[in-house]
């Protein structure tokens, strides 16, 4: 585009240069390049002698042919431009309305960065939600420009299919509204927000979230645990987020139709079956037993929380599924 401006620039300036050099005045020799390299036609500015003629034909050969060429260059970048954008924003529209079971981030602030970082390292599909154009333009995910609060807006990211929604836009009423608004929107969708401050809890979660977080209260939280307990804080550091260590930590939902269903601790051998270790248990009622003893008996809807290999613990939610049964490595109960 540069070279085709410039190359009709040095045109105008060589034409009426020359024109000049034939005894035109100086808008004289403007007005007749300009009319001669666009085909306008108008009339010469004065009789025409034979140098004239020649310098004219070499001028529409020339200029003629620069001044297509940069109108068909411009209108190439425009159309072409153009049409890629609605072609990406096509193809990303239809590959979120066939995304399922995804997670809607709301706001490319820090905290929604590292968020969509990590569920897109652990395989979940993400969709990124903000209302900032230039913000946006760094998302690596599939992304959606509006306002966070507005419920077409979050109709355009999937909440109707999505599985989990994460409000973590800058301010707390931001985030109020978009609690509401997902709430409403879909009763049944997992909820979670972001809280700047501790009276903002309470707000949020009256609001409709399942969970609400305090990045800087959990931030002090895990300094405080590094100067207690650093051994303790690393390997949960390990085994949950870098995956530094072979075995990791991940829960299992018991189905109402698993073979576990109805069978204590003991009788369900998850140990030798699946490879895992369960350390474990939460209720229905969400409170949580750890270190079950044998003769626990484990209840349909209730959460197994275990440790073990990747391979070990897909065994485990097999297990857990409806009509799960024992598919996994087997193991020797220790």
């Amino acid at each position: 585009m540069w070279l085709a401006l410039c190359a009709l620039v040095l045109v105008l300036i060589g034409g009426t240069v020359g024109y000049m050099l034939l005894g035109f005045g100086l808008l004289d020799a403007m007005y007749q390049t300009v009319t001669t390299v666009s085909t306008v036609g108008f009339r010469e500015v004065r009789p025409f002698n034979h140098g004239d003629e020649a310098f004219t034909m070499a001028l529409i050969l020339i200029g003629v042919g620069v001044v297509l060429y940069t109108f068909g260059v411009a209108l190439e970048a425009l159309v072409e431009g153009h049409l890629r954008d609605v072609m990406r924003k096509a193809k990303m529209e239809r590959d979120i309305s066939s995304m399922r079971k995804h997670v809607i981030v709301c706001g490319w602030g820090r905290v929604g960065k590292a968020t969509a970082g990590f569920l897109a390292n652990a395989g979940q599909s993400v969709v990124v939600v903000d209302s900032d154009d230039e913000r946006l333009a760094t998302v690596p995910y599939p992304k959606v420009l509006g306002d966070v609060t507005d419920d077409e807006t979050l109709r355009r990211a999937g909440i109707e299919h999505a599985g989990v929604l994460i409000a973590a836009v800058n301010t707390d009423a931001d985030n109020v509204y978009v609690t509401l608004s997902g709430r409403t929107l879909r009763p049944d969708l997992l909820i979670i927000a972001r809280a700047r401050t501790e009276p903002s809890e309470a707000k949020l979660l009256r609001a409709g979230a399942d969970r609400v977080v305090n990045p800087q209260r959990i931030g002090g939280d895990r300094m405080a645990s590094f100067a207690l307990q650093p051994h303790v804080v690393e390997f949960l550091e390990a085994v949950v987020h870098d995956g530094r260590l072979e075995f990791q930590l991940a829960e299992s939902k018991v189905a109402a139709g698993s073979s576990l269903a109805g069978k204590t601790v003991h009788e369900s051998h998850i140990r030798r079956h699946t490879g895992a270790l369960l350390i474990a248990v939460r209720s229905s009622g969400g409170a949580f037993t750890t270190n079950p003893p044998p003769d626990w008996v484990i209840q349909p809807g209730q959460v197994l929380i275990a440790i073990g290999s990747e391979e070990q613990l897909l065994s485990l939610r097999r297990l857990g599924g409806r009509g799960g049964s024992p598919s996994g490595p087997s193991v020797a109960a220790p």
